[in-house]
């Protein structure tokens, strides 16, 4: 493998605090150098050059919350698809969910699952096991043996845990093994059959309802089992203004709560339904102004502390039925950092460009425990190249996905990234 110096670069690694203008020298696959001296600007014959000027440089970006489908669902997404869907996003790293067929709730599905990714993905594939036997929430799955597997955090995601006797020890075994419950936040009896937010459109269109307090009291709850166990808790997907406050909250106190937010319930609303178009169809459900508000208030503020996408692949005749029949979800990894840079960052001025990137790279990495989110020397070079003002239009047609369920498909957006690099070797480049 070549060497690499990436020259110009505006570098921003929030875990070593840096944000300026520099170089990036990568030799065997590592990150050798930040900020060279004149004499290794010389350019070895063996060097291959990247000049980055007007771009960003940041470590590899890490989506925690993908679906990939494999093993079982390959006519929806494969490792290999959903790998190139990250590199395109600029992603080298994606956390993917376990609600697969089989699930991951066996050694042996996690050991496929590795196996996998190594032979065919360009990016790192990182499997979460179930919380509990066939996401079922009865009965817990082997956590120690999925730990020693090697997933990275535990979940249902796609179902929530019911029972918080369940839920309880869930947190107590995974503290023994030091891993995250991520959770996807879901009150079946407040939420019943509901397809969309309930308010105004969802009456006026008489769509069964998904109200707020179905995500908000699940939140609660995980609030305070954290409190109780001392487990990290980290809620998915969130959609709810009532859920930001309590984040807010818990976290005030020290509690190990934290949140994540996706483009769509920040870009999107519950008056993007009124065509029954079922790719706005997504579980927790895009809901009113007031709550996007509130979670661009929870993102500049520091109580959401991850972006991540709920890459969610269908077919599309699964999609072609009637609204309230249809799957939800929808794909997101190609689209969300151009959408975040967007609106966060140019319409919004929420956040600075470096607080992004922080959501994307050094955060995740805590919370997961992982070698990766940082450009510190010695680490694995994983980098993402950014240009930050392009500005595109999203085509669903160009996605390596699969799947074709995008709601952003003629959307223009500002900013994305231009070159994923995986240690040390270019996946994808603009």
């Amino acid at each position: 493998m070549k060497s690499t110096l990436i020259t110009n670069g505006h570098i921003i690694d929030p875990a070593n605090g840096i944000d300026r203008v520099g170089d990036v020298y990568i030799t065997g696959g590592k990150i050798a150098k930040v900020d060279l001296d004149a004499t290794l600007r010389k350019h070895p014959h063996d060097l291959d050059v990247i000049d980055a000027s007007g771009l960003v440089v940041c470590p590899g970006l890490i989506d925690i919350h993908v679906h990939f489908r494999e093993p079982g669902q390959s006519a929806k997404e494969t490792i290999a698809t959903g790998a190139k869907c990250a590199a395109a996003g600029g992603f080298t790293t994606v956390v993917c969910m376990p609600n697969t067929e089989p699930r991951v709730d066996s050694p042996s599905v996690v050991a496929w699952i590795l196996e996998k990714a190594k032979a065919e993905a360009c990016v790192n594939i990182l499997p979460t096991g179930a919380i509990t036997k066939g996401l079922a929430g009865e009965e817990l799955a082997p956590i120690g043996s999925l730990f020693k597997a090697g997933v990275v955090a535990l979940t249902d995601d796609g179902h929530c845990v019911q029972s918080h006797e369940v839920m309880r020890r869930a947190c107590e075994y995974a503290r023994m093994f030091g891993l995250v419950i991520m959770d996807h936040c879901q009150d079946y009896n407040l939420v019943g059959k509901g397809v969309m937010h309930e308010g105004r459109v969802s009456a006026e269109l008489g769509l069964p309802g998904w109200p707020a307090i179905g995500e908000e009291i699940i939140v609660a709850r995980n609030a305070l089992l954290a409190d109780l166990t001392g487990t990290p808790i980290h809620c998915q997907h969130l959609s709810a203004a009532g859920s930001v406050g309590i984040l807010r909250r818990m976290r005030a106190r020290g509690v190990p709560l934290t949140g994540e937010v996706c483009p769509h319930h920040i870009a999107l609303t519950d008056e993007s339904i009124r065509g029954f178009d079922t790719n706005f169809k997504m579980n927790p459900p895009l809901r009113s102004q007031e709550h996007v508000e509130a979670l661009i208030e929870g993102i500049a503020d520091g109580t959401i502390t991850i972006l991540g996408s709920d890459h969610a692949p269908h077919c599309g005749f699964e999609k072609e039925v009637e609204f309230d029949l249809a799957p939800f979800g929808i794909l997101g990894l190609e689209t969300e950092l151009g959408l975040f840079l967007d609106i966060l960052v140019h319409r919004r001025k929420a956040i600075s460009l470096t607080r992004l990137i922080e959501l994307y790279t050094a955060n995740p990495a805590k919370l997961l425990g992982l070698d990766r989110g940082t450009l510190g020397v010695g680490t694995v070079a994983d980098v993402t190249l950014i240009n930050p003002d392009l500005e595109w239009t999203v085509d669903k047609d160009e996605s390596f996905s699969r799947s074709r369920n995008n709601p952003f498909h003629g959307r223009e957006v500002k900013g994305r990234a231009v070159r994923t690099i995986v240690g040390g070797k270019t996946v994808w480049a603009l």
